[in-house]
């Protein structure tokens, strides 16, 4: 199958949706072998953070000399960003051949009257055929929604679990309280297996600390709190953890510290299940890690960040890193949203901070929130918001509106579905600026 044949199947297949359960993931991996039996992993769930954990995590092992698959979503600039190996997309060839096989497998489950799998469950089949044809040493996966009926907890070899910071998001299929979101999440917990999280709210704690003594697995604590030197810059961060001194991180925003000590615990607990990384390697991958869209930098003159802050959570720490690092600036908001998050949340916690707000609607999803909707929205909290027609037309009017004033900001946030094509038209745009001002130099 090519390339473009393969997009076009996974586009005639959005219908079947996403359903919870792993029965149509257990009769498809049979089909294709049980590819996921033969691999070792590193499982990944929470609601927020749980990328940038993955980000560190496998530039990490990668650093130690390990081959690293990676298994994301959602994606921001392109669809095979869900299947990295050593933090390179698969290629074009590859993505065909794979979800050719994982088609053929589909086909033969609905001739025997059985569910056609879901997109995710189909995606996440090509990556297990991936990763274990391309001989990963390991593979980092991080759940799509929830954990326990997600369609990666199919996995059985976990060499260690990470929960990252729980809190309230896709309530109407995970539940409507902290306790039951952390349940679900809990679900990825193997027997025998170490898990690793973060300081969580007292009743997801006690959830996790029930699980692990049901599952006879040691829980390990990655608490931010112990981490000391700490420096917080928007180039670069710094903090020591337990008996590695002056640690270093490029990735921006207050809560990277914590997330780089929860990816730290996590390193130390594979370590001991048979893959070590020496001091210098762990060095080397805390610094060298990048994961796109969240409290990034993308321009300069002003300073241009873009950030994936879609739940109350996310806001909430949105808004702690403006207060920390942007202080006394004139910022200007971009913000989309789909329509089954909390923008109501997102909006109040952090339309205090702006000077002027405008509102675009996400491209290419069916849960797009209209800007005009978003921007009604948002005049509860704000008297000066624009809604745009495209993303080149916010672009366009955050640069007018921050003018050459050194101290203004523009911040994009919102859902990642929009972030990719902003970021291409900023990136664009810089270009052109920088070709048109070298070539006026030179006359």
């Amino acid at each position: 199958m090519k390339y473009k044949e393969a997009m076009a199947y996974v586009e005639s297949i959005q219908h079947y949706g996403s359903v919870l359960g792993l029965d149509n993931m257990k009769h498809l991996c049979e089909r294709l072998g049980n590819p996921q039996d033969k691999l070792k992993f590193v499982h990944i769930a929470g609601t927020n953070g749980k990328g940038s954990v993955l980000a560190y995590i496998s530039t990490v092992l990668q650093a130690a000399g390990y081959r690293v698959g990676r298994y994301i979503s959602p994606v921001i600039f392109e669809y095979r960003e869900r299947f990295q190996i050593n933090g390179k997309m698969i290629s074009k060839i590859a993505f065909g051949k794979y979800m050719e096989q994982v088609k053929e497998a589909a086909e033969q489950l609905v001739q025997e009257g059985l569910p056609h799998p879901t997109p995710f469950e189909m995606e996440t089949a090509v990556s297990f055929l991936c990763f274990l044809d391309r001989k990963c040493d390991i593979v980092v996966l991080e759940t799509g929604l929830g954990g326990s009926l997600d369609a990666t907890n199919i996995i059985k070899t976990a060499l260690c679990c990470v929960i990252a910071s729980i809190s309230m998001d896709h309530m109407a299929v995970l539940g409507n309280s902290l306790e039951q979101i952390a349940c679900q999440k809990a679900g990825i917990i193997k027997e025998e297996v170490p898990v690793v999280t973060c300081k969580q709210a007292p009743e997801a704690m006690e959830v996790l600390k029930d699980k692990t003594s049901q599952m006879h697995s040691a829980l390990l604590l990655a608490d931010v709190a112990d981490a000391r030197r700490v420096k917080y810059g928007i180039k670069k961060q710094s903090f020591s953890y337990k008996g590695y001194r002056d640690l270093e991180i490029t990735m921006a925003g207050r809560c990277q510290i914590d997330n780089a000590v929860l990816a730290l615990e996590a390193i130390e607990a594979i370590g001991i299940m048979g893959f070590p990384v020496p001091e210098g390697a762990l060095r080397q991958g805390l610094l060298t890690t990048k994961w796109r869209g969240r409290f990034e930098v993308i321009g300069q003159k002003p300073l241009f960040v873009v950030d994936g802050a879609h739940n109350e959570d996310a806001a909430a720490r949105l808004a702690e890193s403006i207060r920390f690092y942007f202080t006394n600036k004139r910022i200007i908001y971009i913000i989309g949203m789909l329509e089954d998050k909390e923008y109501d949340k997102v909006l109040r916690l952090t339309s205090s901070f702006a000077e002027h707000m405008i509102t675009v609607t996400p491209l290419h999803n069916a849960r797009a929130m209209d800007a005009c909707e978003l921007a009604r929205a948002a005049g509860a909290y704000h008297n000066s918001v624009t809604a745009a027609d495209s993303l080149e037309e916010a672009v366009e009017l955050s640069y007018l509106l921050a003018g050459k004033d050194k101290d203004a900001l523009i911040i994009a946030f919102g859902s990642l579905s929009f972030l990719g094509s902003l970021i291409h038209i900023v990136e664009h745009r810089d270009t052109i600026r920088r070709d048109s001002h070298g070539k006026s130099e030179e006359n």
